[in-house]
């Protein structure tokens, strides 16, 4: 972090900061699409009744641990089961989909659950090439057009920032207030962000080292808009927690496996805890994923709640979203009920 990000620390208290969920709708070993949704739905149950602010969904492709490809869709499904809680993507990767008909879903989905969707916006692909050539039919798009895309998406809500298309409008989209947010793990969208005066939110859980720099590029480029007068950052970390630190760390063996078969470039579904990783992986291996995981917090609710203390204070984030690939669904409700027990009463 800059040192005038340094110089402009204040204390904060996780009371007094909205707290959100990640969910990737894990497909365990065993379980099918059918079993992640119905857990997804009560995980965001869950969490309304926990006070949690807002449900975010996350679109990856060709990954047999991951069911919310259609993201869209499972946004539908979650608003439609809850009633307060806000629900949206974390994120819509831009760049495999037609600005137009992103406008038009999510125009549906704040039609339908009003006042409560949000769209989260990265750059990346969410998968592999190939895929991501399925997906788009060309290899032209690589997110460096990102920004162009960003731009027709917003005109489509806002008609006064119209582009030259006076006769292609998103019906339903047209006039309706859809906060966006910009997604990044690297400093290309936090720019971006703070140039347009927009929300961003930074993926802490699996991009550590660029957390601070890509905070600060954010801040520094900051200026106001119709939609922000100051900056708002949301920071995305990876929490475990249970009622002994033992079993935390049990728990999260799934997602350190998760992690490893992404190295392996062999990823499928989440697996049960292990006894000792040391059996799975290699040092070279380990040394990997602990670096990519190291901001990772997991343990009991004392630990818990001083990493998560500590980590609030070095990010200065304004809300924090968790993300806990748990692969039993009762251990994974457990989590978020604890890590809401520690806010409430820090």
């Amino acid at each position: 972090m800059s040192d005038n990000n340094k110089g402009n620390r204040i204390e904060k208290h996780l009371k007094d900061i909205k707290l959100s969920v990640l969910d990737l709708s894990p497909i365990i070993k065993g379980g099918t699409a059918s079993d992640s949704y119905r857990n997804t739905l009560d995980l965001a149950q869950n969490a309304e009744k926990l006070g949690y602010h807002r449900y975010w969904l996350a679109e990856h492709h060709n990954m047999p641990g991951i069911a919310s490809s259609a993201t869209s869709i499972v946004i539908g499904h979650v608003a439609a089961g809850t009633s307060t809680i806000r629900v949206g993507s974390g994120g819509i990767m831009l760049p495999n989909h037609s600005p137009l008909v992103i406008a038009e879903q999510f125009g549906t989905l704040e039609s339908l659950f009003p006042g409560r969707i949000d769209l989260g916006l990265g750059r990346a692909p969410g998968t592999d090439q190939l895929t991501a050539y399925a997906l788009r039919r060309e290899s032209r798009s690589d997110g460096q057009d990102f920004p162009e895309q960003l731009k027709e998406l917003r005109s489509y809500f806002s008609p006064a920032l119209e582009d030259g298309r006076k006769h292609v409008r998103a019906i339903p989209g047209e006039g309706l207030d859809i906060p966006i947010w910009l997604l990044g793990s690297s400093g290309f969208s936090a720019k971006l962000a703070g140039q347009l005066g927009l929300p961003f939110a930074f993926a802490s859980h699996f991009s550590p080292e660029n957390t601070l720099p890509a905070l600060s590029i954010y801040r520094e480029n900051f200026s106001p808009s119709e939609v922000l007068s100051e900056p708002y950052v949301m920071v995305g970390i990876n929490v475990i927690a249970a009622d002994s630190s033992l079993e935390a760390q049990r728990l999260a063996t799934s997602m350190q496996q998760q992690f490893l078969n992404l190295v392996r470039n062999k990823p499928v579904p989440l697996q049960p805890p292990v006894e000792n990783m040391d059996d799975l992986w290699s040092d070279y291996e380990k040394a990997i994923l602990q670096n990519q995981l190291n901001s990772s917090i997991i343990g009991d609710t004392k630990k818990v709640e001083e990493k998560l203390h500590a980590f609030l204070n070095e990010t200065q984030a304004d809300e924090i979203m968790i993300n806990a690939q748990i692969f039993d669904h009762k251990a994974r409700v457990r989590s978020y009920e604890l890590i809401s027990s520690i806010v409430s009463c820090s």
